[in-house]
Order: C-alpha cells, then sequence, then structure tokens
C-alpha cells in the first residue's frame, strides 16, 4: 500500500497566515452553527434527534478544522525556522 504525499515548495510565509486565519474563521463559523443547532433541538434530547446530533458534529469537527488549521500553521513556522537556521549551521562547518 502506498501513501501519496505532497509538499507546498512554493508557500509563503503570507499564504500560510492567510489560510490559518480563514480556517480559524471556518472553525469559528462551523462551531456557531453547531451552537444554533443544539439549542434548537435540546428540547428533545434523545440519539433520535437527527438536529441534536448534527449539531453536536459541527461541535467536533470545528475542534478538527482549528487544530488542523493551527497544525499547518506551526509546521510552516517550524519549517520556516529550519531553513533560516540552515545557512548559519553550514557556516559553521
Amino acid at each position: 500500500m502506498t501513501t501519496k504525499s505532497s509538499s507546498v515548495i512554493g508557500a509563503t510565509k503570507t499564504d500560510v497566515k492567510r489560510l490559518v486565519y480563514v480556517m480559524t474563521v471556518i472553525a469559528w463559523a462551523v462551531l456557531s452553527i453547531g451552537v444554533l443547532l443544539c439549542l434548537i433541538n435540546l428540547s428533545h434530547f434523545s440519539d433520535k434527534n437527527i438536529g441534536l446530533m448534527v449539531g453536536i458534529g459541527f461541535l467536533v469537527g470545528s475542534v478538527h478544522i482549528y487544530v488542523i488549521g493551527t497544525a499547518i500553521g506551526l509546521v510552516h513556522a517550524r519549517l520556516h525556522e529550519a531553513k533560516q537556521s540552515l545557512p548559519a549551521a553550514l557556516d559553521d562547518i
């Protein structure tokens, strides 16, 4: 079994910042929708209540979206930091 992976070669710092910002906004929007759905459908608290279950799914999904966006930002920051320290490390050799 093979896993396909790709890397973003030409991503600049502003592109990644914009992506993290957009994913944060999307996460907050999904969280708001989830809270609204949960509050509207809270009267019939059961696993048969589709609206409540979808609302809970939106709550969980918003956390995942936020974590993925934050991880992308952190990985890119570390990569950018490593690229800056690489020439300094080569000068020491």
